[in-house]
C-alpha cells in the first residue's frame, strides 16, 4: 500500500486527483498505475485500469487470477467491474469512498452471487494515510480557488495591463494552481503570480526564479521531480512576466526595483532552507538575493547566467541580442524557445507567447535587455560586486551547475567564470544539446541537483 501511495503523489503532483494502485504477482510488482484522466484526456484512465493495463502487458495475459491488487481508494463500478474480468483474487483497498464506492460504500460488486466470480476484498489499509492524501489535495484546491476569485478582485492599476485569464488555459505541462499577492510594499498594488506546490511545511523548499523573456511555464520539467521528493516548490512570476501585472511603460522596470520585489517575496513567504534555482535574469537578480539574508538559503543550482558587475564587456553574443529585441520589439517569443529547443512541441513553444497578447503587454521585454549592468556605475552594478565578494568569501552552502553549451550569450566561457565566483562550486554539469534556456532539459537537471545535494537518496542521470 505505501508503494500505491508513492503513485497516487505522482498523480497529485501532475494536478490529478491522489489515487494510485499497484498489482502484485507473487510477491513482485507486476503493474502501476496512478489517476490520469486530465493529462490522458481519458474518463477510464483510473489509477486501477492503469494499472490492471500494465500487470496485463507485463504477463502477456488479460487474467490476472493470481493477482493481488493494492489501490488508496476504494474502486468506482468501473473499476470494480474490470476488476472481475481480470479475475483478480484479492483487492486491498486504503480510504472507502461514500460517494462512489463499489466495494462496500454505495454498493459492493465483489460480493455479487450473481456474477460468475467473487474477487476477496480488504479495505482500511493505511486508510488514514490514504485518506489525510485525499483531503489534504481537495482543501488546497478549495483554498486555490478561493485564492482564484479574489486574486480578482486584486483592482488592477491604471498604468499596468493584466494578461486574461483565458491565454493560460490547457497549456501543456502546466497544471497548477494560481497563487497572487499585492500587499508587497514595492508591488505597491500590483498583483503578482507565483506557483507554490508541496507541503507548506516541507523541511525543503527549491525557489526557481526565471528570467526574459520567460515566466514560470519554464520550470515545468522540472517541478514535479522535486515534488517527489516531497519538497516545496516556489516558482514566482517577475512583474511584466507571466500572470503577473505589467507596468505599461518601460521606465517601470528597474534592476534595484525587481530586486527589492524579490526581497519581499522570500520574507512574505517566510522561505526557509532555500534551495536557490536560477538562470538568465533569476540570475542576474537572485545572485544578489542570499547576502541579504543569508540564514534563508543553504544551496544553489545555477544554470546560464552571470553576476553583471560591470567590470567585463558585454559578450557580443549578448549585444546581438540586446539590438534584435531593440530593432524587432514584436519578435516571436515562442519561435525563439524552439529554435532553441527543437524537442519542444508547437503548443509548448506558444505558451510561452501567452503572456504577451499584444505590444501593450511588452513592456518588460523591451526593458530588460538594456537594464543589464554595463558599466561599473550602471544601476544594479554595484549591488552586483557586493554579491559576487558574497559567493566568493561568505558562503558556505552546497552549490551545482549546469551549463548549455550551445548558448551564444551566456555559454561556457561565461559560465566557468562565474564559478570560479561561487566558494565551493564543483566542475559543472555540461549539456552538449542544451541552449541558454537549460529548464527545457529539466528532468535532467533536477534529478542532477537531488543527486548532488542528495546523493544517498537519489541516482545521478
Amino acid at each position: 500500500m505505501r508503494l500505491a501511495l508513492q503513485e497516487a503523489r505522482s498523480a497529485q503532483q501532475a494536478g490529478e486527483v491522489p489515487v494510485g494502485a499497484i498489482v502484485v504477482h507473487d510477491g513482485h510488482v507486476i503493474g502501476r498505475g496512478h489517476n490520469a484522466p486530465i493529462d490522458h484526456h481519458d474518463p477510464t484512465a483510473h489509477a486501477e485500469m492503469q494499472a490492471l493495463r500494465s500487470a496485463a502487458a507485463h504477463l502477456g495475459n488479460y487474467r490476472l487470477s493470481e493477482c493481488s491488487m493494492y489501490v488508496t481508494l476504494e474502486p468506482c463500478v468501473m473499476c470494480s467491474g474490470a476488476m472481475l474480468h481480470a479475475r483478480l483474487k484479492r483487492v486491498v483497498f486504503g480510504a472507502s469512498d461514500p460517494k462512489t464506492g463499489a466495494a462496500g460504500s454505495v454498493l459492493n460488486l465483489f460480493d455479487e452471487p450473481s456474477l460468475n466470480h467473487q474477487t476477496q476484498v480488504q479495505g482500511g489499509v493505511l486508510g488514514e494515510a490514504c485518506r489525510d492524501l485525499l483531503q489534504h489535495f481537495f482543501q488546497a484546491r478549495r483554498t486555490s480557488q478561493s485564492l482564484h476569485r479574489s486574486s480578482h478582485q486584486m483592482n488592477l492599476r491604471e498604468d499596468a495591463v493584466r494578461t486574461p485569464e483565458a491565454r493560460f488555459e490547457n497549456l501543456p505541462g502546466y497544471p497548477w494552481a494560481p497563487h497572487y499577492l499585492n500587499d508587497l510594499p514595492s508591488l505597491q498594488g500590483l498583483r503578482m503570480h507565483y506557483l507554490d506546490e508541496g507541503p507548506q511545511d516541507a523541511t525543503i523548499t527549491w525557489l526557481c526564479l526565471h528570467g526574459n523573456p520567460a515566466w514560470s511555464y519554464l520550470y515545468r520539467k522540472m517541478l514535479p521531480h522535486f515534488l517527489a521528493a516531497g519538497h516545496r516548490v516556489v516558482v514566482p512570476d517577475l512583474p511584466g512576466f507571466g500572470k503577473s501585472d505589467k507596468p505599461k511603460k518601460a521606465s517601470a522596470h528597474q534592476f534595484e526595483w525587481h530586486r527589492q520585489v524579490l526581497l519581499e517575496f522570500v520574507e512574505r513567504l517566510n522561505l526557509r532552507n532555500i534551495h536557490l534555482v536560477v538562470q538568465d535574469w533569476g540570475g542576474i537578480l537572485g545572485l544578489t538575493l542570499p547576502m541579504a539574508a543569508p540564514e534563508r538559503y543553504s544551496h544553489l543550482l545555477v544554470m546560464n547566467t552571470t553576476l553583471a558587475t560591470g567590470e567585463q564587456p558585454l559578450s557580443p553574443g549578448f549585444l546581438a541580442w540586446r539590438e534584435m529585441c531593440a530593432n524587432k520589439p514584436l519578435f516571436d517569443v515562442g519561435r525563439l524557445f524552439g529554435r532553441g529547443n527543437p524537442h519542444m512541441s508547437e503548443a509548448e513553444c506558444e505558451a510561452y507567447n501567452a503572456p504577451f497578447p499584444d505590444a501593450g503587454h511588452r513592456a518588460a521585454l523591451r526593458a530588460f535587455p538594456p537594464m543589464v549592468p554595463e558599466f561599473s556605475d550602471s544601476p544594479g552594478a554595484e549591488i552586483a560586486r557586493q554579491a559576487a565578494r558574497f559567493w566568493r568569501d561568505d558562503w558556505r552552502g552546497q552549490s551545482c551547475m549546469v551549463v548549455g553549451e550551445q548558448d551564444p550569450v551566456l555559454g561556457l566561457p561565461v559560465m566557468q567564470t562565474l564559478q570560479a565566483q561561487i566558494r565551493g562550486c564543483p566542475t559543472p554539469l555540461i549539456l552538449p544539446q542544451a541552449g541558454h534556456f537549460v529548464q527545457e532539459h529539466g528532468e535532467v537537471v533536477a534529478r542532477y541537483a537531488l543527486s548532488t545535494f542528495f546523493p544517498d537518496e537519489f541516482e545521478a542521470p
